[in-house]
Order: structure tokens, then C-alpha cells, then sequence
């Protein structure tokens, strides 16, 4: 893709987030590992480079430098903590350690006449620093642009080279116009322009769809989540009747889920759904089982199988048509394919996650994939969604695991206990949606604890009912998140209406656990 902004990757997290705040100020962006070499990156065209932070010392035996060639070949490049350390160093500055670290929020002070970067911004800033070395000398040609008590180097730029960092971090949002900093990079020092869209996004893969499969048929495993959702909606957008998709009801869905699959999605986009309605089956799997791992390999195994018959349907169907079926739809994403080792945004097949992408079928049934979503962040496929026209309650539909309902209930799945855990979460969900934190909640796990009991008190006597957990959490990317402060008085009305109108559940707690050290599931 022309006007591509690679983002190098120099560890942690920052990369991904880099990536997503440059594709936000409508420019793509694919991030590239340390690693490569120069010259591949620059063979790739790249409109400008990113050098990312990342948690070394410059000074670390073995760590990642930068090659001199990366700024003489005339690409923009910025960068950003340890990448605009390394950037420093390796055009000939000094990179000193002061012992003076600085991390979290620290002032800024703005130093010149109105310097590009912080073009029309105030004087005084409040950023986000992380770093124990720092600049003490810019590079030849560099005017330094940005100071901090105990950094005298925080921000350069040298417009003639097109060249610029800062030693903050811009990406986060604990940085006062953060964002504003890095799109006057993009815009006024690297030239680029916001003409990267989702109609762009739509538009390309509609025809690289249609490029890879031709006249074959195509089958889809729908979830009921938003990544296979959109995913399906865009090869149908591309091929229309070609594609068939099998959608297996394992009876572990939350409430309503299953109708917006077999009504809503069908309703919205005109698509072929094959339904195999196997909830039985999946009970009996997990009849007996306690253990997390346990569970998930019974439901995963038992999907694959399912959709395994359901996939030979399509193939004889298609066979009987003398047609074949030689594409399976995947809703792989960006950072899936970061995560597996395969960021360079180069075509290939990328690592397939467990469950609901459809590994592990048999040899005499395997298919190409097609990853319509592979270059996407969650937010893009959102946006892509709504463009093709899908109905929000599925665009929206918070993050849900594949083994569904299967483990978030603690100890033996049984329909009874299904029935009391879907009851429960469908009263948070609508409370929660009723209070519009829908978009400020990443997702609200609601945990039915099996095989705890609990004393309570309702009506005149004593009972012995559930309890559940409720796990709200607010997550950019669900690498790390934080348990979301939902106000007593909602908490309440969760509490009060579950409770009343589930009899089996008489208590309702609150998980205020962080990830890391807790995981936002329980199992």
C-alpha cells in the first residue's frame, strides 16, 4: 500500500499503540520488527518511519541500534523514547546516564520560536516519560525543541532531513496532545495526507477478495462476534452467493445472541447461513468436567467436529453444483498476526488462534484462507462494520471467548446452571447498556460460581443460592486493563435485579482485580 507508515518495533507495547494513533490520524501503518534490515524496509517504500520505545537501555549489552543508513536514504523518520535515543546515537549525538529517571507524568517546556512539532501547541506541557538514559547532546543539524527539568534533550527535529523526535511518549493519552504531536510529524515534517479510510479499507479488499478466489466457493464459521461477522460481511460484499456460512449454536451463547446470528446478520447482509444447532452435544462433552482446560478442550474439540460435518455439507452441495470449495474465512486480525510473529504486514498464513478460527481439521478437508481483517486493529473492523451496513448491537458486541458461557461458569457446565448464569448476565448487559457505558466498558464478564454456596436471606427464610461475579473492565487492546469504576448506583441496580428475579443467585460481588496480576476471564 502506497503512503505506508512503518513502525519499527523496539519491544513492550508501545508499537501497536503507535501503530493505531498514526492509522487514527488517517494514515496507514504496519509495524516491522527491530530485526529487519534496512535495506527490506526501505525496498518496501515506506512514506516514513516510526522508531518505537521500547524497555532497554541503549547502553544494555545486545541492545537494538539503529543503522545510519535508515536517515541517509531520505525518508522521514521520528523517534520516539528508546527509538529517538538510538535515533540520537546513531547520527553521531550523545545519549548520557544522568541518573536522573523520569517516569509518568512529567513537565515539558516548549523552547524556540513555534517549533513544527509543537506547532500552535501551549508552552508548557504535561507528558508521559519513561526512561532512565537521555539526550544530552542533539545531533548535528538537529535544533532541540523541548526540555524537561532533568532532560535537556526531550524533543529535536531537523525539517531540512525531514527528521524529528521526541523522548516522551505521544501515543498514550496521559500525554497533553500527544496526538497533535505525532500528526505534525506526519503531516508538516513527513508530508503526508489523511486520506486513509475505512471506504479505502472496504474498497481493497472487496478487490483483493475477488482476486484470490475467483469463481471457487467460500465457507465462513460464524461466532456471533464482530471479527467473523464483519469478516463474512466483507467476502459476501466481494462474492456474493460464493460464500456459505456455518454458524454452530453450541448452546453457550448469551442471551438473544444466537437470534442476532440467525436473524439480524442473516438480515443485514443477505448471506447464506448454514445453522447447526448443537447444543446437546456440547452439554454432554461437558458433562462431568470441572477444570478449565478440560472444558475448553471439550468445546473446542466438539467445534471442530461440528463444523467439520457441517463443512463436508457445504463441499457436497457445492460438488453436486459442479463447483468447489477451496477458501475458508478467518477473522484474523492485526494484532493476532503482530502477536504470531507475522507484523510485517506480508501476505502468508498467519498463526490460527484456538476455537472459533477452525484449525485442526482433517488433511482431505483443507482450505486457503481468506483474512479479510489481518491488516485491522478492533476498532478499524468496528468502523468497517458499520460502513457495511451491520446492525450495532453486533458491531458492538463486547469481546466474548470462544468457549462462550462454557467458562464463565466455575465447575461442571449443566443447563440449569447455564439458564441461571444467561438470566444474570442478560440484567447486567441491559442495565449496563441503560447507564451508556456500553462504549466506556470493554466487556463485563458476568461469573456464575457452580460449585459455591452462599447463606442469604430472602423472603423469611435462609437460602443457599449462587453467588456471581461481575467483572467490568475497560481495556484498549486487552493486553492490560483495569476493573471500570461503575457508579454504586448501577452496581445496585444490577445487584437488586438479579438477585430478585434469578431466585438460584442471592449474592452479587465485585471483581476489582487489574490485568495484569488477574486475566479479565476467570478460567
Amino acid at each position: 500500500m502506497s503512503d505506508t507508515v512503518l513502525v519499527v518495533d523496539f519491544g513492550a507495547q508501545y508499537a501497536q499503540l503507535i501503530a493505531r494513533r498514526v492509522r487514527e490520524a488517517r494514515v496507514y501503518s504496519e509495524i516491522v520488527p527491530h530485526t529487519m534490515p534496512v535495506a527490506e524496509m526501505l525496498a518496501r517504500k515506506p512514506a516514513a518511519i516510526i522508531l518505537s520505545g521500547g524497555p532497554a537501555s541503549v547502553y544494555a549489552d545486545g541492545a537494538p541500534s539503529v543503522d545510519p543508513a535508515m536517515f541517509a536514504a531520505g525518508v522521514p523518520a521520528f523517534g520516539i523514547c528508546y527509538g529517538f535515543q538510538a535515533m540520537a546515537l546513531s547520527l553521531g549525538g550523545t545519549v548520557a546516564r544522568t541518573g536522573n529517571a523520569e517516569f509518568g507524568r512529567t513537565g515539558l517546556e516548549v523552547l524556540g520560536g513555534d517549533p513544527t512539532l509543537f506547532h500552535g501547541l501551549p508552552r508548557e506541557l504535561s507528558v508521559w516519560m519513561s526512561h532512565n538514559d537521555a539526550v544530552s547532546v542533539a545531533p548535528e543539524g538537529f535544533a532541540v525543541v523541548a526540555r524537561t527539568s532533568d532532560t535537556p534533550v526531550a524533543a529535536f527535529e531537523d525539517l531540512s532531513r525531514g527528521l524529528a523526535g521526541v523522548q516522551f511518549h505521544p501515543e498514550v493519552l496521559h500525554s497533553d496532545h500527544g496526538q497533535a504531536v505525532l500528526e505534525h510529524f506526519l503531516y508538516e515534517v513527513a508530508g503526508l495526507q489523511p486520506t486513509w479510510t475505512t471506504t479505502n479499507v472496504i474498497d481493497e479488499q472487496v478487490a483483493a477478495i475477488r482476486a484470490q478466489v475467483g469463481d471457487k466457493r467460500v465457507v465462513c464459521g460464524l461466532s456471533g462476534g464482530v471479527d467473523s461477522a464483519v469478516a463474512a460481511a466483507l467476502v459476501h460484499r466481494a462474492v456474493g452467493d460464493q460464500l456459505t456460512c456455518v454458524f454452530v449454536d453450541h448452546g453457550l451463547l448469551r442471551k438473544g445472541e444466537a437470534e442476532q446470528v440467525e436473524r439480524d446478520f442473516v438480515a443485514a447482509t443477505g448471506v447464506r447461513l448454514k445453522v447447526a444447532d448443537s447444543a446437546k452435544r456440547f452439554l454432554d462433552a461437558l458433562a462431568g468436567l470441572t477444570d478449565p482446560e478440560d472444558k475448553r478442550k471439550a468445546i473446542g474439540r466438539e467445534f471442530i467436529r461440528v463444523f467439520e460435518e457441517s463443512a463436508r455439507e457445504v463441499v457436497a452441495e457445492a460438488g453436486a453444483a459442479g463447483e468447489t470449495v477451496e477458501f475458508l474465512v478467518q477473522g484474523t486480525l492485526y494484532p493476532d498476526v503482530v502477536e504470531s510473529g507475522g507484523g510485517s504486514g506480508s501476505s502468508g498464513t498467519a498463526t490460527i488462534k484456538s476455537h472459533h478460527n477452525v484449525g485442526g481439521l482433517p488433511d482431505d478437508l483443507q482450505f486457503a484462507l481468506v483474512e479479510p481483517l489481518r491488516g485491522l486493529f478492533k476498532d478499524e473492523v468496528r468502523k468497517v462494520g458499520l460502513e457495511l451496513g451491520l446492525p450495532e448491537a453486533i458491531v458492538w458486541r463486547q469481546p466474548f471467548p470462544g468457549p462462550g458461557l462454557g467458562i464463565r461458569i466455575v465447575g461442571e457446565v449443566t443447563q440449569e446452571r447455564l439458564d441461571v448464569l444467561r438470566e444474570a448476565d442478560s440484567i447486567a448487559r441491559e442495565e449496563l447498556t441503560s447507564a451508556g457505558l456500553d462504549r466506556e466498558i470493554w466487556q463485563c464478564p458476568v461469573v456464575l460460581l457452580g460449585d459455591v454456596r452462599s447463606v442469604g436471606v430472602q423472603g423469611d427464610g435462609r437460602t443457599y443460592g449462587h453467588p456471581v461475579v461481575l467483572r467490568p473492565v475497560s481495556s484498549e487492546d486487552a493486553m492490560t486493563a483495569d476493573w471500570t469504576r461503575v457508579p454504586y448506583e448501577v452496581l445496585a441496580r444490577i445487584s437488586t435485579r438479579i438477585t430478585n428475579e434469578v431466585r438460584e443467585v442471592n449474592r452479587v460481588v465485585l471483581d476489582v482485580t487489574s490485568k495484569p496480576p488477574g486475566t479479565i476471564e476467570w478460567e
